[in-house]
């Protein structure tokens, strides 16, 4: 698995996107944008990042899936999406 879709999960008031990050990326996107991006719970502990939907761009959120996609696939998938 590597993104989740969250809609108002236990009225937690978030529709997003939940997908992981690579080491130290999650905390730098929070940090660097606490609106757009949160710690999820339960896979938050994980290194995953939370992406608000009404925060982001259809293009930058293509991006941050391909980005997880290529943390979880095999080696030799990791470069088969574009």
């Amino acid at each position: 698995m590597f993104a989740i879709f969250s809609n108002n999960h236990h009225h937690d008031g978030h529709v997003a996107v939940t997908v992981p990050a690579a080491i130290g990326i999650q905390e730098m996107l929070i940090a660097k944008s606490p609106k757009k991006f949160y710690r999820p719970p339960y896979v938050g502990v994980r290194g995953w990042v939370g992406i608000e939907l009404d925060q982001v761009s259809d293009k930058e959120l293509a991006l941050h899936i391909k980005e997880a996609w290529r943390l979880i696939a095999p080696k030799k998938l990791q470069n088969s999406v574009q």
